[in-house]
């Protein structure tokens, strides 16, 4: 103890005092020396963090820079490849044609309008034919005009049957021998296809006598059917019988109706049927009317003449015109009907005038005779 006084007493709010807050000028906002002192650790991290976002900032600017530079340059490229192409088709082109080409930048194609040349080939093939409404257009031969037929006469077509088709198929038929040969010929389709039949056509004349109903009527059926002979060699021994017994019936029709022509004719009224098909769908195997004449023909003792027969028949002797309308037989088979209606009109007008003079003339006679008598 000293003598200066009681012993002195550290003070209890000493620490309170070195705890105690510093205002400063902005408020109370700053902790004590060891607070700020801790807090300083936190700061120079989040100063560090914010350097090296900038870092990576700059860098990512700088990498962006370069990548925009090296895109424009590719642009710049691009664009200079286009021009130099604008121009090497432009002097290409301009001495086959005077028409201009407009160029799309954004895809880098190329179109030309009214111009006769592509930039990409197209491979366009040539046709033989072309069929438009069911009906074959072929080529034209040697430079010929081009001739719209029937969808069934094909560039493959045997020539044949394509002549058959321009020169007989449809036409009206008149003639007693012809008339029998359709008939004999029709028959024979359950055994042969049209192109074959047409192709053995002289071998069919000369075997039956170029279808002489009369002629052939009177054949031997031996002779005919033996082994090697030229008849035997074209259809059955079935279809050969049939075909002697058909000559047999017409002979008959001929000498009750006067001619084969009158009997089959007078079951369309002697005009012919015109279709008017457009496609070849629409063509039927059979019809009524040819059911009808088919049944006429077996009541008669015909052999081999079922309606489908019979319908082919009617086809090529023009009883029934079935050319498709686009076809150009089908206006010349009409065309041919009415010359013949002129003929038959024409032939009528003598025969009427001799029957009137003929009447006149029995009247005369008949007034002179009771002139006489009194």
């Amino acid at each position: 103890m000293s003598a200066s006084g009681g012993p002195r007493l550290r003070s209890m709010n000493v620490a309170d005092s070195e705890a105690r807050p510093v205002f400063g000028p902005a408020g109370n906002k700053t902790g004590s020396y060891s607070s700020r002192k801790d807090a300083s650790k936190p700061l120079r991290k989040a100063e560090k963090l914010g350097s090296d976002v900038d870092l990576a900032r700059e860098k990512k600017d700088a990498s962006s820079q370069s990548h925009s530079s090296s895109v424009s340059s590719v642009l710049r490229r691009h664009e200079q490849l286009l021009h130099s192409n604008l121009s090497m088709n432009a002097s290409c082109s301009s001495d086959a044609s005077t028409d201009s080409f407009h160029s799309r930048a954004s895809t880098g194609r190329l179109t030309r309008s009214n111009s006769y040349g592509f930039t990409r080939k197209r491979y366009v093939s040539k046709p033989r034919s072309v069929v438009s409404d069911g009906v074959l257009e072929s080529p034209p031969p040697d430079g010929a005009q081009s001739k719209k037929r029937c969808a069934w006469i094909t560039p493959n077509t045997e020539p044949c049957y394509a002549t058959f088709h321009d020169e007989e198929w449809g036409v009206p038929v008149h003639d007693d021998k012809k008339l029998f040969e359709v008939l004999v010929l029709s028959s024979a389709l359950s055994e042969l296809a049209w192109p074959a039949i047409l192709s053995k056509r002289h071998i069919f004349r000369e075997a039956f006598v170029d279808f002489d109903p009369v002629a052939v009527s009177k054949l031997n059926e031996k002779k005919m059917l033996a082994p090697g002979t030229s008849a035997s060699s074209l259809l059955s021994d079935l279809k050969l019988r049939g075909i002697i017994e058909n000559a047999r019936q017409i002979s008959k029709v001929i000498e009750e109706f006067g001619s084969f022509d009158n009997y089959i004719w007078s079951f369309v009224n002697h005009k012919p049927i015109v279709s008017k098909f457009r496609y070849p769908r629409q063509v039927p195997a059979k019809t009524p009317k040819a059911e009808v004449i088919s049944k006429d023909l077996l009541r008669r003792g015909f052999r081999g003449v079922g309606p489908t027969v019979i319908y082919s028949f009617m086809q090529v002797v023009g009883l029934t015109n079935d050319h498709l309308i686009g076809c150009f037989r089908f206006q010349e088979c009409v065309a041919a009907e009415g010359k013949e209606e002129n003929s038959i009109k024409d032939d009528a007008q003598p025969k009427a005038c001799d029957s009137v003079m003929e009447s006149d003339l029995s009247i005369a006679i008949d007034n002179l005779s009771l002139y006489e008598s009194q």
